[in-house]
Parts: structure tokens; C-alpha cells; sequence
């Protein structure tokens, strides 16, 4: 999959995802913004509400979506010979992309009124699709191949390129241009003081200037505009490596951490949502057949 191919992918995934959220809130706004008291007089309240034809559908539909995500998602790291079938980073963006539909179908499924047992399932849900968030960042602050897997330490620091050798042999710049150059793509041996959060913003803006006095370096050496795009995206990436090189260890343990937070929420939704099922079974209801 191409890099225009791909973003057109997201950007459908995506587009689904908030397209259905506003459809669903467009559609039901009058039922939903009414008080839970006074829905039962609503005309439309026998489909809206999470036994009717609507509410139920969206949330059996809903569950299938998360079941399939989770599932295949499980499934294609499990077995080897799915990777035939894809890279395991886009089953991981499909498996996020089902698993963020399925909650906001299950949302509206539940009509906004949260009570007994399921409740629990619900803000379970919620803590998984918060933490899988959390855990995609993580994720791509770890360098990994085209095929997914991580990469090491001393893999990651053989994709540096000699940033010293490609300027001096292709660009004459002046010796402080030179020093200011090499200076911000130099990885900083820093002491870590404070959250991880606010370093990686502090760092986020330390990048940013260090771009603009790049770009200004290489205008003071009268270099065609695209040769200042060629440095500019060159160095772009050594920087952003030598963070994620500075943030691996980091990185690593905080993903080994964040699994043991995500399974077990999930697990909790898992068997609710399950008793859930059987109980709604049990006492006769159905769907549209």
C-alpha cells in the first residue's frame, strides 16, 4: 500500500467513524435530549430505545463489530499464516477502527441512560477505547519494520544516516551554519526531570525551533529552495529518530505496562457484555426476526 493509498484509507476509516457518530446524534437528537421520564411519551420512543428495532440493532451491531476486531486483531499475531493477508499495522488500524465504531454504536445503543451491571461494561468499554488510545501512541513512538515487528536499540541506530558527511559533501556552508546544524540533530544525553508528557511537548517546541534556525541557516547560505527542502526533511527524520532513540527504553516498558492495564478491562467488558446477551435472551427479547 502506497503512502497516498494508505492516507486515503485512514482518512475513509476515519471519516466512517465520525460520520456515523453525527448521523446517529443527528438523527435521534430530539429523542436523546429528551429526559429519560418523559421518552416513554415520545413517538418514536418504542424504536430509539435499547430494546426497540433501532437501539437494539446498533447495539448488537455494535458488539459484532468489537467481537470481529478483537478477534481477527488476536488472530493474525497469533497465526503466521495470515500475514498473507496484510501487514499486521493495518490490521491494527482496521482492529482500531472497529473497535472505536463499535463503542459509538453501543453508546447510542444504550439511549445515554447508564445503570445496574451493564454500566460496568459500558465504562469498562469506555477505559479500553481510552487506554487503546493511549497505548496507539505509545506504539508509534516505537520503531518498528515495514512488517510491524520492534525494532532494537542498535537497529534503530543503524537507520541514522552521517548527517556530517551529506553536508559537507554536498552543500558548502559556512562553519557556524555547519555547527548549528550538526548541533540540532545531536542526540542529547539530558537528565529526565518531570512528567514524560511534558518533556515530549518541551521537546515537540525544542524541534520546532531548531527547524526555523535550520531553515534560517540554510538561507543565510544561499541554497535553492529545494535543497532547503531536501536538508529540512533530512534532518526532520534525525531528529525525530534520535527522540524516539532517546524514548525507546521508555517506550518499551510503558507498552508492556499499558497491556496489563488494557486486558483486563477488556476482559471485564468481554464477560458482561456476554451475561448481558444470555440474560437478554433468556427473557425472550428480540431483534427483527
Amino acid at each position: 500500500m502506497s503512502p497516498t493509498v494508505h492516507r486515503i484509507y485512514i482518512s475513509t476509516l476515519v471519516g466512517i467513524v465520525l460520520f456515523t457518530a453525527i448521523y446517529l446524534a443527528y438523527n435521534g437528537y430530539t429523542y436523546y435530549s429528551t429526559s429519560i421520564e418523559e421518552r416513554f411519551y415520545q413517538a418514536n420512543h418504542d424504536y430509539f430505545k435499547p430494546s426497540g428495532l433501532f437501539g437494539h440493532g446498533l447495539g448488537i451491531t455494535g458488539t459484532l463489530l468489537i467481537l470481529i476486531g478483537v478477534t481477527s486483531y488476536i488472530a493474525r499475531k497469533r497465526y503466521n499464516f495470515l500475514s498473507r493477508f496484510g501487514r499486521l499495522k493495518y490490521w491494527l488500524e482496521f482492529h482500531i477502527f472497529l473497535c472505536s465504531l463499535g463503542p459509538v454504536m453501543i453508546l447510542f445503543h444504550t439511549a445515554f441512560k447508564f445503570g445496574g451491571i451493564v454500566s460496568i461494561a459500558f465504562w469498562s468499554m469506555v477505559a479500553v477505547v481510552a487506554s487503546g488510545i493511549i497505548g496507539r501512541f505509545i506504539y508509534i513512538q516505537i520503531p518498528r519494520t515495514i512488517e510491524g515487528r520492534e525494532l532494537s536499540l542498535n537497529e534503530v541506530k543503524q537507520m541514522k544516516t552521517d548527517v556530517r558527511e551529506i553536508l559537507s559533501g554536498s552543500y558548502q556552508l559556512d562553519e557556524t551554519s555547519y555547527r548549528t546544524i550538526l548541533e540540532s540533530t545531536k542526540i542529547q544525553n539530558r537528565e529526565k526531570k518531570g512528567y514524560l508528557l511534558t518533556r515530549i511537548i518541551n521537546k515537540y517546541f525544542e524541534d520546532k525551533k531548531a527547524v526555523r534556525e535550520i531553515k534560517k541557516a540554510l538561507k543565510q547560505n544561499n541554497l535553492s529552495k529545494s535543497d532547503i527542502q531536501k536538508v529540512t526533511k533530512l534532518l526532520k527524520n534525525e531528529i525525530s529518530l534520535n527522540n524516539r532513540i532517546e524514548r525507546l527504553q521508555t517506550m518499551q516498558k510503558l507498552f508492556k505496562y499499558w497491556h496489563v492495564a488494557h486486558m483486563p478491562f477488556a476482559i471485564i467488558m468481554l464477560v458482561i457484555v456476554l451475561l448481558h446477551v444470555g440474560i437478554t435472551i433468556a427473557f425472550g427479547y428480540k431483534w427483527a426476526f
